[in-house]
């Protein structure tokens, strides 16, 4: 699948899910596209780099601190983008989760 596919593919994802989960909010769909970009640039570049950092407390918590990273990333994002805001961490996590199996079922679908 495409990088542009998929990058729309997540900032739809972004966009719909920000319209139902209280505490997350997207100034438009255009902002849910640089959203998408973000995030990509961030789980691409920031997070290798936090997991790497953090693997003694990854293992010893069984990886359930890559969920903090997870959040610490779409924080990262909230901060970045104007129009993109997470109201606190619980909503971040549940916003990642959500956004995370949601784009990859529509992945994984669009490549069938």
């Amino acid at each position: 699948m495409g990088l542009i596919v998929r990058l729309l593919i997540n900032a739809v994802v972004v966009y719909l899910v920000a319209s139902f989960l209280p505490g997350v909010s997207v100034d438009g769909f255009t902002t849910a596209l640089i959203v998408a970009v973000v995030l990509a640039l961030l789980n691409t570049f920031v997070k290798p780099i936090l997991q790497l950092l953090s693997l003694p407390i990854t293992i010893l918590t069984l990886g359930l601190f890559l969920l903090v990273i997870n959040v610490l990333i779409i924080k990262m994002t909230d901060y970045l983008v104007d129009g993109f805001s997470v109201d606190n961490w619980l909503i971040a996590l549940i916003f990642s989760f959500i956004v995370s199996l949601v784009s990859g079922a529509l992945g994984a679908a669009s490549e069938d």
